[in-house]
């Protein structure tokens, strides 16, 4: 999180420009909140009426008493019924808010470039996405619901207490200003304190997001006393943030009441001597007092407003951090459409680091003929999947070009990019859906006998029967009951489906039997024929027939050619395939 700037003025304008976009139903809510406080308002005075009808013991005038008694009924019900339609109205504006901040943070989200993502803890991504954003709807939703009608009120009693007696109201007026500054005071206190928690929570959340997604892992290697003490950590350090802000906080509403405690007993006091004098009827000090109570009552609950406003405004900051990055630079106005794509690939002088002062890759240089498989092999760290990522323009080069059928990628629609390619991964990625919504992940037009086909080319028919439901199984979170080798084969199915023009194979066979293993390898030597395919292995049996192979260490091509010459030089390639067998 960025330094808070010493105004939150920038933020809430943020806000305002979505709450614009409602202000129809906001001026409607306005209104109603008007006739609502008005009215509430004016019962006071008939209150008043209704107590100076009673001149004594056996002296009642029922007849006005009952005129006064049926013109309250009207008026609460009348007032009821705005409220009513204010609060629905404000309901709908809150929320209506939130799914345009929401939606809009999740868009954003799908343009940034991949290095946000990698470097961002995906708990906290999703903190400021889910609990963040209703922790502005909170806020919206009570000053909404009481900033309005709050000073409409503040007004309204006063000008009803200088119609009644203009000296106690000023009285009202010259003592009622204490609540604001104490309260001011205080939420200037707290801020820092929201913004604490919010960080703290955003923290939290990424953790239980790291420990709950790999469960297994953590559980395998007897992980689970040193996860529950992270967890107790970032909890209790949640615990002694949330304490401060929650306890800061808290001392605006006693301090506020002090206050107006005191408003309300010098108003007592003051009319009472104006009763005694006859300046005053003990009705209109009856109003008077009920007056001075609806004044500072709400002092008190817009100091209540402010400190939730306070919380809310932090974890605003927070969305609007994610809203306001950078986007992933836009593809160019003359961006040119890969479509048919021959799979001729020219990388000259790439050079890529994550981060300036630990270079990755350097001086690379590849000439790649339409229909070749490359194999690319090397120690973990090497620069392996940096480079696929590189070719997939997930990341943009520091330096030098590839160029992709005579064009360079940075000049290539992005999208259409990467429809050309056809990608299997080690690590897999199912979502929550059918094994058939899986296999064809939304496209439409997708027959039942394609996706069969396609399941039986990536040897996954045969298991994909035996579930519950077949192709109509529900899958869980991440493929839920199904083993990785399942998981993987799925995968594989999804690319027997579209044939693309080129191919990346990165450990595409890693969690599957042998046995399944050596058919796969036969349909994607078919599916292969030719395509330009890259295929990563650390097996290196599975890439003896590739066309050439490549050989990296430290982001560099140090050997070169095909499976047999590699072995004959004796090199690094020939040390680390004798190294499987030996």
């Amino acid at each position: 999180m960025s330094k808070t700037k010493n105004s939150n003025w920038p933020l809430y304008k943020k806000i305002l420009k979505y709450i614009g976009r409602y202000k129809i139903l906001l001026l409607i809510s306005l209104i109603m909140a008007a006739i609502n406080s008005v009215l509430a308002l004016y019962l006071p005075v008939l209150i008043g009426k209704g107590v100076d009808t009673i001149i004594g013991k056996g002296e009642v005038d029922f007849t006005a008493l009952f005129k006064v008694i049926k013109t309250m009924g009207i008026i609460i019900f009348i007032s009821a019924l705005s409220g009513w339609i204010m609060n629905a109205l404000n309901n709908r504006v809150t929320f209506d808010v939130v799914r345009d901040i929401r939606k809009e943070a999740f868009n954003k989200l799908q343009r940034m470039p991949l290095s946000y993502i990698d470097s961002s803890p995906k708990g906290d991504i999703v903190s400021r996405i889910i609990a963040d954003i209703d922790q502005i709807a909170d806020g919206l939703l009570l000053g909404f619901t009481q900033l309005f009608t709050g000073i409409i009120t503040i007004f309204g009693t006063l000008l009803f207490m200088l119609f009644i007696e203009a000296r106690i109201a000023l009285l009202v007026v010259v003592v009622t200003p204490l609540s604001i500054l104490v309260s001011s005071f205080i939420a200037r206190k707290t801020h820092k304190h929201f913004i604490k928690q919010s960080e703290a929570k955003g923290k939290q959340t990424a953790l239980i997001n790291e420990y709950v997604g790999n469960e297994k892992v953590l559980i395998a290697f007897g992980h689970e006393d040193e996860a529950v003490e992270d967890f107790d950590n970032v909890n209790e350090e949640l615990k002694h943030i949330s304490f401060k802000a929650t306890f800061y906080s808290s001392l605006t509403n006693p301090s506020t009441r002090f206050v107006n405690n005191l408003v309300y007993a010098l108003v007592a006091l003051t009319g009472g001597r104006c009763c005694v004098k006859g300046l005053m009827t003990v009705g209109q000090l009856t109003s008077f007092l009920s007056y001075a109570n609806q004044y500072t009552k709400p002092f008190n609950e817009i100091s209540s407003v402010v400190t939730e406003l306070q919380n809310s405004v932090a974890c605003a900051g927070r969305v609007f951090e994610l809203i306001d990055q950078d986007e992933q630079s836009p593809d160019n106005k003359d961006a040119y459409v890969l479509e048919g794509a021959r799979g001729s690939i020219l990388i000259k002088n790439m050079s890529f680091a994550y981060s300036e002062d630990k270079p990755l890759i350097e001086n690379f240089n590849l000439d790649v003929k339409p229909g070749q498989r490359v194999a690319i092999v090397g120690p973990t760290g090497c620069g392996k999947t940096t480079f696929i990522n590189l070719l997939m323009r997930f990341y943009d080069p520091v330096d030098g070009d590839i160029i992709i059928d005579g064009k360079p990628s940075s000049n290539i629609t992005r999208k259409s990019l990467r429809l050309s390619f056809g990608m299997v991964l080690q690590d897999t990625w199912l979502r929550r859906g059918t094994v058939r919504d899986n296999i064809t992940l939304g496209r439409e037009g997708i027959t039942d006998e394609e996706v069969i086909e396609a399941a039986k080319k990536a040897r996954a028919h045969s298991f994909i029967k035996r579930l519950e439901n077949g192709y109509d199984t529900v899958l869980g979170e991440d493929g839920g009951i199904l083993s990785q080798g399942q998981k993987q084969l799925i995968c594989i199915a999804r690319v027997m489906l579209r044939i693309p023009p080129m191919l990346i194979l990165d450990e595409a066979t890693s969690s599957i039997d042998t046995r399944t293993e050596i058919k796969i390898q036969e349909a994607f030597q078919t599916l292969m024929e030719g395509r330009t395919s890259f295929i990563v292995a650390h097996r290196l049996s599975t890439i003896r027939s590739a066309d050439v192979i490549l050989v990296m260490k430290d982001g560099h091509i140090i050997e070169s050619g095909k499976h047999e010459k590699l072995l004959a030089d004796g090199g690094f390639y020939a040390n680390l395939y004798n190294s499987q067998f030996s």
